[in-house]
Formats: C-alpha cells, sequence, structure tokens
C-alpha cells in the first residue's frame, strides 16, 4: 500500500480496492513496528542463542539463559516462543521424526589407539550423570592416556557447555604445556559447543571426536567412569549435590590417583607412574 501511494495512487483508492481501514494504516505509518513484537523479537533472539548453544536445554533452562542474558520473561512466555519457532531439547519426547546425532565438529584422529608415548599428547573426555535428592549432578573428567590421570575435571548442577569448557580449562591450568596435545570425546553437544572448540584454539589443541553409535570409540574414558560408578556412585544414595561432589572429588584426588594401582602402568598409581616416567625426561633435558 505505501508503495502504491508513493507510485500516485491514493491511499483511499488501495483501502477500498483491498477492503481495509485507512486508520490501521496509518497508525503502522506511525509506528510500523510496536513494542510488543519488538520486546517478542528480542526475547526469541535471546532463547535462540541459548538453543544454538546448548540443544540439550528445555525451555525452562533456555529461560534462565535468556534472563542471565537481560532478556527477562515468564517461562510460559519461554515456551510458546520455543513451541512457535519448534526449538525443542535434543532430550525432549519423540515428535514425529527421528532426532540424528549433531555432526562432527572434528575429524576422529584416534581410531582407537588410545596409547600415547608421553604426558599431554592424547587426553580422553567425557561426561556422566548421577541422582541425588536435589537432583542430577553432572561431572565431566578429562584423562590424560599416558597415565591414565585425572588431569582435569568439573562439577556441576546443569550439563551445558562451560562444563567441559571448565574441565579444560582446569586440565590446562594443571599441566600447562599442551600445546598440539589431542583431546579426544564423543559427540555430546558439550564437546561440539561453539565455546569448547575456541577454548580448544586457545589452548593450541586438536579436537578430535568419535563416530556415532560407537562407544568402543571412547572406551578408556568409559573404563574411569565405569570404576567411579561401582566405588562411588553406586554405593548409596546421595541427599545432596555437595556430598556427592565432596565424595567424587575424595575419590579421584586421594583413592583413583594415589592408591589405586592399575596393572597397565606396571603395578603402579597414575601420580607415581608420572613420577616415574617423567622425572628422568625431566633431569635430561
Amino acid at each position: 500500500m505505501k508503495e502504491l501511494a508513493t507510485g500516485g495512487i491514493p491511499v483511499t483508492v488501495t483501502c477500498r480496492a483491498l477492503k481495509l481501514a485507512r486508520q490501521p494504516y496509518y497508525r503502522w505509518l506511525d509506528r510500523p513496528v510496536t513494542d510488543a513484537v519488538l520486546e517478542e523479537a528480542y526475547r526469541a533472539n535471546a532463547l535462540f542463542d541459548a538453543h544454538r548453544e546448548d540443544p540439550e536445554f528445555g525451555y525452562r533452562f533456555l529461560a534462565d539463559e535468556a534472563r542471565d542474558a537481560g532478556s527477562v520473561m515468564a517461562d510460559r512466555t519461554a515456551w510458546r516462543i520455543c513451541r512457535d519457532n519448534r526449538w525443542w531439547s535434543v532430550f525432549g519426547k519423540k515428535r514425529g521424526r527421528t532426532k540424528k546425532a549433531g555432526p562432527p565438529v572434528h575429524d576422529d584422529l584416534v581410531r582407537r589407539d588410545f596409547t600415547a608415548d608421553g604426558p599431554n599428547r592424547l587426553w580422553l573426555a567425557d561426561i556422566t550423570e548421577h541422582a541425588t535428592a536435589e537432583g542430577k549432578l553432572y561431572l565431566c573428567a578429562i584423562k590424560d592416556v599416558f597415565s591414565k590421570r585425572i588431569v582435569g575435571y568439573s562439577i556441576d548442577a546443569r550439563m551445558k557447555s562451560r562444563l567441559a569448557v571448565t574441565a579444560l580449562n582446569n586440565a590446562v591450568a594443571q599441566r600447562e604445556n599442551v600445546a598440539g596435545c589431542i583431546l579426544h570425546s564423543d559427540r555430546g553437544s558439550q564437546f561440539r559447543s561453539r565455546k569448547f572448540v575456541r577454548a580448544l584454539d586457545g589452548h593450541q589443541m586438536a579436537g578430535s571426536i568419535g563416530r556415532v553409535g560407537a562407544a568402543g570409540d571412547n572406551a578408556a574414558m568409559e573404563s574411569f567412569f565405569s570404576l567411579l560408578q561401582k566405588n562411588v556412585l553406586d554405593r548409596r544414595s546421595w541427599a545432596t549435590r555437595q556430598e556427592l561432589r565432596i565424595a567424587i572429588v575424595t575419590w579421584i584426588e586421594r583413592t583413583y590417583h594415589r592408591r589405586r594401582r592399575q596393572a597397565s602402568l606396571g603395578r603402579l598409581t597414575p601420580v607415581e607412574f608420572e613420577t616415574v616416567m617423567t622425572t628422568p625426561a625431566l633431569q635430561a633435558a
């Protein structure tokens, strides 16, 4: 209608032909986009950014992220916007179609060869979860293949990309000389997120991702989680997240690292193995 008016056709004639009233048109000219529509667009944009970063989140978590970013809305509003745009959690109910695994952001550089001739050559990463009376607790752990030591980990009540990024940053802070190290993981969204990929690049590390549905592609990491499951997680029920968090950290630092001897390490603990195998090399240097 505005283009026709610019071309010389009176608004009255156009409105009569289209069977429209003139008043709404003139109100639209004064304010083409209403405040409500603009606010809805800002909210949708904040929800979309959160969904793209962490596609496993449901609408409540997305609403939390949007509010943290400054876009205030009720959970019900977030649900309506997500419903209209079909932004569903990848862990949600099936909706008439099969959800495919996300595309790999790295090649598989390991191919089930879980060996390394020195520290900080090959790390493995994975995430596990366990229930408490307060809700689930998530652990992201990173293991050095050379000594089987857990070089970094992060524990949180929410499984989002920062869980993996924090574990990686903690590992790098502990080990320091990590340039060129390969970090291998499964196709979890946390390890495919932009934040995690940027963290790898920032530390000059190489990412590696296994195949879809091939648990053996990260079997060496699964073996650690199996030990954790039997020795800590399944030993009793946990009332609080903090209680379980303390138990996990204690078992990793006191038992797994310093007391549990491993046949593949010559019956040494991970800490003993690193001390024995790296000290001569350091002295020679």
